[in-house]
């Protein structure tokens, strides 16, 4: 492992996050003779989509499916192009001179950068209803981690509900390697066909279609599917069964574990920070920053490729990685010779066919991502639904304003788990647009390290740089 004394003061080149953009954008840019760092804070690189690629034990390949494993080659040309991976390494602060804060181990250091890409990729989208807090509730992309990295499945009665490619998939996963699931409650309403079914034709021809045809079919054939317009989770010490409601008829399901899932959003979190511009996607329901064709960001110098740059995919976040990795080569290094883009951009566009029509379909319901009562929005604080729409009544105008108020977004996931939602419930109660509320503006750091690490710091030029400003 590679220790934060070890590191040079400073890289052409810093890509952050291990997933297939980052692992593209590193490869490509190493081999081209730029001097390149990938840091990653997991064990092992992969990203969600691929993780644990380099150490999973599923070795049944069937099990996980053969797009799991394209991930193998990208991280394969990652090592062997000479790029520095340093994984355990956590990215707590990066800003517009691109001076980037790392810690390893309990170390903590300053590294300068000539380009940075922010390779980050995707998180899920908050999904809060009634006991969502209890043990025994937890997001399907955490049953999925604990698969991919561990070889676990879960086991008791286990219920999945919401929508979108992950959820189907984690249940086909889930079967077979052996698992049962007991019930999904699917939450998707039938109008969002009316209005993805513009857009079938792009999806038809689209790498997505006979794969997803094929999960429904694989998934329906051996799980019972229920419509669901209310999802409770119930229990006093931990969930015990889910309450949920179809046609104004409520059902109950005896429940061990219930796996939420509403689709993905890009992490922006380090984006924001960095002071990259960000603004709202309707169509995606969330916040993504603003860049050119080239995934250059509003901050010179920063790039920002792959799910972080919008929802797109696996394969679409490593073509998005090469062509950020590219601009950065022709910056630092106008001599060196790169690939030409045109292709790349053709197998992009091709992967991005059907994303309009997976987006409009899976479109979660406005009950779902803007909650009522006391259902809990806030985890870290413990802030609920009335709480934030009764400040939002009172004038408060914006997520950062109502940090003041209620503390919403100051816990340890910085806003991760709430940030959504609380500007989705302003702009309600407000008839504002999600563009007027914006969303939390965070400064360093961005994930929690102790003052130990801080007070590691080596005193280098980079570092002194950094503190003078």
């Amino acid at each position: 492992m590679t220790a934060s004394a070890d590191l040079a003061p400073s890289y052409e080149l810093v890509v952050i996050g291990g997933g297939p953009a980052g692992l593209a954008a590193a490869a490509l840019a190493a081999r081209a003779g730029v001097s390149t760092v990938l840091f990653d804070e997991n064990p092992g690189v992969g990203g969600q989509i691929y993780r644990a690629i380099t150490s999973t034990p599923v070795k049944d390949r069937a099990i996980l499916g053969e797009d799991y494993w394209d991930g193998a080659k990208l991280a394969e040309e990652a090592k062997a192009s000479g790029a520095l991976i340093v994984n355990g390494a956590t990215v707590w602060s990066l800003d517009r001179q691109r001076i980037v804060g790392i810690s390893i181990a309990g170390k903590a250091r300053m590294i300068e950068a000539g380009r940075v890409i922010i390779a980050t990729g995707s998180q899920e989208r908050p999904f809060p209803i009634p006991g969502w807090t209890l043990p025994g509730v937890m997001t399907a992309g955490a049953a999925q981690t604990a698969l991919k990295a561990q070889g676990l499945v879960a086991s008791g009665r286990t219920v999945l509900a919401g929508g979108g490619p992950l959820l189907w998939l984690l249940a086909a996963q889930t079967l077979r390697a052996g698992g049962k699931i007991d019930a999904i409650l699917d939450t998707m309403p039938r109008r969002n066909w009316l209005h993805a079914m513009f857009h079938l034709p792009g999806f038809a021809l689209s790498p997505y279609f006979g794969k997803g045809m094929a999960l429904l079919k694989e998934v329906r054939a051996k799980v019972p599917i229920h419509r669901a317009d209310t999802i409770e989770a119930v229990g006093a010490d931990r969930v015990r069964e889910v309450l949920f409601s179809s046609g104004g008829e409520t059902r109950r399901l005896p429940a061990d574990l219930l796996l939420l899932h509403q689709g993905v959003v890009p992490n922006v979190n380090l984006a924001n920070a960095a002071g990259v511009a960000h603004v709202w996607n309707d169509r995606q329901l969330c916040f993504v920053p603003v860049l050119d064709a080239d995934f250059g960001s509003s901050v010179p110098g920063i790039a920002v490729a792959g799910d972080g740059a919008g929802i797109a995919g696996g394969t679409a976040a490593a073509e998005r990685g090469r062509i950020a990795a590219i601009a950065a080569v022709r910056a630092l290094k106008p001599d060196c010779i790169v690939p030409d883009t045109q292709a790349i951009r053709q197998r992009l566009q091709r992967e991005e066919m059907g994303r309009s029509f997976l987006d409009l379909l899976n479109r979660p319901v406005d009950a779902f991502r803007q909650p009522a009562g006391n259902t809990i929005v806030c985890r870290c604080e413990e802030v609920t639904a009335n709480q934030v729409r009764d400040t939002a009544k009172m004038g408060c105008e914006g997520p950062n304003q109502m940090k003041a108020f209620l503390r919403c977004g100051m816990g340890p996931c910085q806003g991760r788990l709430c940030g959504l939602t609380v500007a989705e419930l302003i702009s309600a109660e407000r008839g504002a647009t999600l563009d007027e509320v914006g969303y939390y503006r965070l400064r360093p750091p961005v994930k929690p390290i102790t003052l130990a690490e801080l007070a590691s710091l080596p005193i280098s030029e980079a570092e002194r740089k950094a503190v003078e400003r």
